[in-house]
């Protein structure tokens, strides 16, 4: 009798530790199967993330390049130098457009860190275009150029570059046509007869300087007075 509840708890013991022992070894191979996964989700990840740091010189890179490059000679040698006669800062504009176009089309292509970015804006806020006497006009139309490059590096489609630089341009061409606006220049001057810089004799004053100058001057504006030299620094102002 003793022989016989011995063998059935043994039997007992036997059902009901079989359905742990499956469920257990069914949870290590679902856990298994979820490790696997992941490492493999990763791996992909990683491939593509390399894929993606790698910088693609293809089509779409000399398309984005060439339009950047005729829009750049379009604007410098249809609109700029026919209209101030200037060749200093041609050189300058064609620089600065490259290379803000080759900056911005391998930064949108690579992946770079926050810190790598921010250090890469604190370099480029500690330099300053230092030059002698540049012109309003002439700092607009390198702000031009270095939106070009902009434009044409982040990878639009075809027309949409077009369409954009085509409108840059128009109008920077409309704003520069004598139709519309009349090209206004100005010179300083050292005057010696400050009898006429009062207000009441500012139109004989005028007349004087456009006498001795030959220009139509429309307008000036006294910037300084040396009565101890009896001069007084005048801006003359008139149309081209």
């Amino acid at each position: 009798m003793t022989k016989v509840k011995y063998f059935l708890a043994v039997l007992m013991f036997l059902a009901f530790s079989a359905p742990s022992v499956t469920i257990a070894q069914e949870s290590d191979n679902l856990t298994e199967s979820v490790t696997e996964t992941t490492a493999s989700q990763e791996k992909q990840s990683k491939k593509k993330d390399k894929e993606k740091d790698k910088v693609q010189v293809n089509g779409v890179f000399f398309q984005s390049i060439g339009i950047n490059i005729a829009a750049v000679f379009i604007l410098i040698f249809l609109v700029y130098y026919p209209t101030y006669k200037n060749q200093d800062y041609i050189f300058t504009f064609l620089i600065f457009n490259l290379v803000i176009f080759i900056l911005t089309y391998v930064l949108n292509e690579v992946k770079i860190s926050m810190g790598a970015a921010f250090g890469l804006f604190a370099v480029f806020s500690m330099l300053r275009y230092r030059t002698a006497g540049i012109s309003i006009k002439d700092m607009t139309y390198l702000f031009i150029v270095i939106a070009i490059g902009l434009v044409s590096a982040i990878q639009l489609k075809f027309w949409e570059l077009i369409i954009l630089n085509a409108l840059i341009i128009g109008f920077a061409a409309i704003l520069e046509c004598k139709w519309i606006f009349k090209r206004e220049l100005s010179h300083s001057i050292s005057y010696e007869n400050i009898e006429l810089i009062v207000p009441e004799k500012r139109q004989q004053l005028i007349d004087d300087l456009t006498k001795r100058t030959g220009l139509k001057i429309h307008r000036i504006s006294i910037r300084k007075i040396n009565f101890l030299r009896d001069t007084a620094s005048i801006r003359i102002y008139y149309y081209e």
